[in-house]
């Protein structure tokens, strides 16, 4: 299909995209898998190639882009490899930088923003926690204060980047009588006593992204460790959740279209009764109806993308396309399984690997239930 949502600008940037990703990634994606984290060295060498920054003003060592769709492409190019490591670097680029360039002193700007465009300050954001789940409203940890510091006390579950991140955003209730009004973020960072992190989570899939529990423990922090306004960190988030929404459903149809045209040319070569296995009648109607959904899909996205683009999304857009994006992706890539026969259950092909990846986009990012609830309301029921 042809798209209309890039320019020229973009064209180039996704060549050389691509070349960092051929260069860095793709060479070294099973020993990520294996040793369940991304080395240092594609953060530092994504730094170099001036791919971190993309959300962060020059004056920080940035690109200041300020054009969501060179995102969009980086995005992209890492899910046609490998969704984790999409992942992990997202979350840093995506959905942390955001925050910091939001809402930071200049002088929080100047300690985090450099370091995060280099590679040297990995972030991760930690909102989720062991009995919340989706009910960013209902979270536990808890900051109070003392004197004119703050101790922070509780832990997180889920947390990418979280084993190795230099720097995490932190959500805490700071005023248990304000509800979500009650809410406040800090950054905490390596080394501060108090902070613990728990062994690497051993998850189904999106192995190279390395994913935490986070333990504090009368962590101390001061003023400067304060992310914006007391009080206003369920807002904020509120308002930064659509970007993150947007950003997994362009991750989601990029890895499921990657996985698809790997399998159009397996069904191609792969013979059974004589013939080529995309032949047979009932694979070439669901390869058709396949590559029909990736398409519509690919346009309601593309649309809401810039929508995004011009400062228009609204909440209830990206959990529309949070939701259906994922729904699409395991939908195809289970199929693409299937289409592959007892080879697609190997984890040595990329299709299996990208059926366990797949599986938490429906989780992840809120709920695709939640999404729906969203949307219901929108509708005013």
């Amino acid at each position: 299909m042809q798209r209309t949502l890039f320019n020229e600008d973009h064209a180039a940037f996704r060549e050389s995209a691509k070349a960092f990703v051929e260069r860095t990634i793709t060479p070294n994606v099973e020993k990520f898998i294996e040793q369940r984290v991304i080395d240092r060295d594609v953060w530092l060498e994504a730094g170099r190639q001036g791919l971190l920054g993309l959300e962060i003003p020059e004056e920080y060592g940035g690109s200041g882009a300020n054009d969501y769709r060179f995102n969009t492409v980086f995005a992209e190019e890492l899910c046609r490899v490998n969704a984790a490591v999409a992942s992990s670097l997202g979350i840093h680029g995506d959905v942390v930088a955001p925050y910091l360039v939001d809402l930071c002193t200049e002088e929080q700007k100047q300690r985090w923003l450099p370091g995060m465009c280099t590679g040297e300050i990995k972030t991760g954001i930690a909102m989720t926690e062991p009995s919340g789940g989706s009910d960013l409203a209902a979270l536990k940890t808890n900051a109070v204060r003392d004197g004119s510091d703050w101790i922070l006390n509780g832990s997180k579950t889920f947390i990418t980047n979280g084993y190795t991140a230099d720097m995490i955003v932190v959500a805490a209730r700071t005023d248990p009588s304000k509800g979500a009004r009650g809410i406040t973020l800090f950054a905490v960072e390596t080394g501060m006593p108090g902070f613990e992190r728990g062994r690497k989570l051993d998850k189904v899939g999106q192995h190279p992204s390395d994913t935490a529990e986070l333990f504090f423990s009368d962590v101390r922090l001061t003023d400067e460790h304060v992310i914006g306004e007391e009080g206003q960190g369920f807002i904020y988030m509120m308002e930064r959740l659509p970007q993150e929404r947007i950003g997994g459903a362009i991750s989601n149809l990029a890895h499921a279209q990657g996985v698809f045209d790997e399998t159009l040319e397996y069904v191609k070569e792969r013979k059974a009764f004589g013939q080529a296995i995309g032949k047979f009648q009932h694979n070439k109607f669901q390869l058709a109806e396949l590559r029909t959904k990736l398409d519509v899909t690919q346009a309601f996205i593309d649309v809401l993308t810039m929508q995004h683009t011009r400062g228009e999304l609204t909440a209830v857009e990206a959990a529309q396309a949070k939701y259906w994006s994922a729904d699409v992706e395991n939908e195809v890539i289970d199929a693409c399984v299937q289409l592959h026969g007892g080879y697609g259950y190997m984890t040595e092909y990329r299709v299996a690997r990208a059926w366990m990846d797949a599986r938490v986009t429906k989780i992840w990012a809120g709920s695709n239930e939640i999404m729906k609830e969203l949307i219901g309301r929108d509708l005013g029921l």
